[in-house]
């Protein structure tokens, strides 16, 4: 019998400031750079830190015009609407899992 394992959830979302800035594309059709910064209190520098990020998984969309000045406006994408959809899933079912009691309970002491 294999040992138990807890379900794996999406470690690309799994950080702080790349969850905020997926939930909060997901609520909106596009948000601005500026607000994103202002509403997940990061810095610029993080925060672009983590746009790529999560550009590059294709996750979520980045646009940059000329108005004045440069404006980067962000949005998700399917990809990434499917995948915070599946990381929201994973941890309920994290919170859910249970170590099924036919485990030998030295196995349950190595997996808590």
């Amino acid at each position: 019998m294999g040992s138990f394992k807890f379900q794996v959830i999406n470690p690309l979302l799994h950080s702080d400031l790349r969850l905020k800035i997926m939930v909060a594309l997901d609520s909106l059709k596009s948000a601005d750079f500026m607000y994103l910064c202002q509403i997940t209190d990061s810095t610029r520098g993080n925060l672009s830190t983590q746009i790529t990020t999560l550009k590059e998984a294709g996750y979520i969309d980045v646009s940059k015009s000329v108005i004045g000045r440069t404006r980067t406006t962000c949005s998700i994408t399917n990809l990434g609407r499917e995948a915070l959809r599946a990381y929201e899933e994973g941890l309920r079912r994290l919170f859910t899992e249970r170590v099924p009691d036919n485990v030998e309970t030295t196995e349950k002491e190595k997996t808590v």
